[in-house]
């Protein structure tokens, strides 16, 4: 099972006033930091970076050799820049406000604004352990496991209770395939926050690993009850009923699962060798297809997997 980078989990900083050395964060920076914030939870991302863009131009402390003033600088609102000429940053506040619009820029799509921002984040505050959290979102994003697992282990170094971190983690040892370390981490995340849909799913894909189906129906069962909308839950929970050998039940869930999320590639490879299982084999060929249009690459995969069903069918004739 592979993971999304949206499998992972971002957070968002929220900001108080805050004193810095001889610093205090004026007023108006605040603010836009807790409207952008607001703007990013409710999902509106162009409003949410409009907000954080213009705490970061309000809040860049200016030079003493320089004579400019913030008026100056918030003059730039129209156009909002991140770095001026001569300008150091140094309020801990603005790392906050960058590592907001990292997550935005993130859910955007634009994973390169998005880790400018969390370095950002990570040079003014080296010990804010959400930017690393989010940072090694983007790096597994990229492909880079090892930068992944390096930044939520420097989080949880920082932070030992940042719930996120642990799950994160466990998700990507359980991808490269260390379903006992995985569980370890699983168990803590839940632990610290047991109302987080997404640590039982990836818990539970390590229990399928394990080979204890049982306990991951329960994990996927537990993930659904908080979020019935989760569809790698249905497509877990129908591959551990499938591996039991409850095929209808299994179906029902790979079903739901694309009726959530109809390019849910590993949905369709499930019911199609499920449906193999069955012996209806018209059935599954339109499902291999549909997995292969999303993802022409699996064939070889696929062909070994339907030989593989199809040697369980005869043996169970």
């Amino acid at each position: 099972m592979r993971y999304s980078c949206a499998a992972f989990l971002l957070a968002i900083c929220f900001s108080a006033n805050h004193v810095s050395g001889q610093i205090r964060t004026p007023q108006p920076v605040t603010g836009h930091v807790e409207r952008g914030n607001k703007k990013l939870q409710q999902g509106d991302l162009d409003g949410a970076i409009s907000e954080l863009s213009r705490a970061i131009a309000l809040g860049l402390p200016l030079d003493r050799n320089r004579s400019e003033s913030l008026n100056a600088v918030a003059s730039s609102f129209a156009n909002p820049v991140d770095e001026v000429s001569g300008i150091t940053l140094i309020d801990p506040v603005i790392a906050d406000a960058y590592t907001s619009r990292g997550v935005a820029r993130y859910r955007k799509g634009d994973l390169a604004g998005a880790m400018v921002d969390w370095d950002r984040a990570i040079g003014i505050n080296p010990g804010l352990a959400v930017a690393y959290l989010n940072r090694g979102c983007g790096r597994y994003a990229q492909g880079d496991t090892e930068g992944a697992l390096n930044d939520w282990n420097r989080a949880l170094r920082i932070n030992p209770r940042l719930a996120d971190a642990y799950s994160n983690r466990g998700a990507l040892r359980q991808d490269l395939g260390d379903a006992e370390q995985a569980i370890t981490d699983l168990n803590l995340a839940l632990e610290l926050d047991p109302k987080n849909p997404n640590s039982y799913v990836h818990r539970g894909h390590a229990w399928i690993d394990k080979l204890d189906a049982e306990r991951a129906i329960e994990d996927f069962d537990k993930a659904l009850a908080l979020d019935p909308t989760m569809s790698w839950a249905y497509q877990g929970r129908g591959a551990a009923k499938m591996s039991r050998g409850n095929l209808d039940s299994a179906i029902s869930d790979f079903s739901k699962a694309l009726e959530l999320n109809p390019t849910m590639v590993n949905a369709y490879l499930n019911r199609g060798l499920t449906k193999l299982l069955q012996g209806k084999d018209d059935e599954a060929r339109k499902d291999f297809d549909l997995a292969l249009i999303l993802k022409p690459g699996l064939e070889d995969e696929l062909n070994r997997r339907i030989k593989k069903a199809e040697t369980i069918r005869a043996m169970m004739r």
